[in-house]
């Protein structure tokens, strides 16, 4: 790599972490006026932040009224809450937790209503998730099946441990990065990278688990079947010969 190129590299890096040390020294500054009372230093707090709230809330959710309620939700808990804020953490990551776990109540609520949200036309880009819509009302059997696949996918996420369980949610349910997570969860990249590979291969052995538990009830289930429609032959052959 070209000198010129090494020094081109170096100066932007050591740029952007002075404008990331400014960006927190000013927040500092925001929330120590907003602890006091004051009420517009608070103002531009959200002003400097709401942009990436929603937007992070919006790639959780995939509707825009939920991302909205999330973010609105999410400053109101901090505002609520910034006297318990000691900045051990720079205050975008405070508050990125705060909107994120807002965003997992919002999905594990719509989880176990069994909403489904609408993909919604994207303008930067985005692709949407396709969404099937049947002609008709849906097969109760369909239906079924899909309770039973959501009741045990809960269970088995259930299972992990809360580390897992939340660099699971927050890796595959609500898309952020790995360096994201990361940040949100006070880890290492290497941490939550082991957490999440930890945790996925134990889903797979408990969702295996719970699939041979449900073939070995339907042949149970099936030998059952048989066996009363044997014993129904038999006594109606037994009759029919009386």
């Amino acid at each position: 790599m070209p000198v010129e190129l090494m020094d081109a590299i170096g100066r932007a890096n050591a740029a952007s972490a002075s404008h990331d040390r400014l960006v927190a020294q000013e927040d500092a500054a925001l929330v120590a006026g907003a602890k006091t009372g004051d009420a517009h230093a608070f103002e531009l707090l959200v002003q400097r932040h709401e942009g990436k709230i929603f937007s992070l809330a919006h790639r959780m959710t995939r509707n825009r009224e939920d991302a909205e309620d999330v973010a609105q939700q999410s400053f109101q808990k901090a505002f609520i809450h910034l006297k318990k804020f000691e900045g051990e953490s720079l205050f975008s990551t405070w508050l990125t937790r705060i909107a994120i776990n807002e965003a997992l109540m919002l999905l594990r609520r719509r989880r176990g209503t069994r909403e489904v949200p609408m993909a919604e036309s994207n303008t930067e880009g985005e692709t949407a998730l396709p969404l099937d819509i049947p002609d008709a009302g849906p097969n109760p059997e369909d239906s079924c099946m899909q309770r039973e696949q959501e009741r045990i996918l809960s269970a088995a996420v259930n299972e992990l441990t809360p580390g897992m369980r939340k660099a699971i949610e927050l890796r595959e349910l609500g898309e952020l990065s790995t360096g994201e997570t990361a940040q949100v969860m006070g880890l290492s990249v290497g941490a939550v990278k082991a957490r999440v590979f930890h945790g996925r291969r134990k889903l797979r052995k408990t969702l295996q688990r719970y699939a041979e538990s449900a073939r070995t009830f339907g042949n149970q289930t099936l030998r059952t079947k048989r066996s009363v429609h044997v014993r129904s032959r038999t006594i109606l052959e037994l009759r029919s010969a009386c």
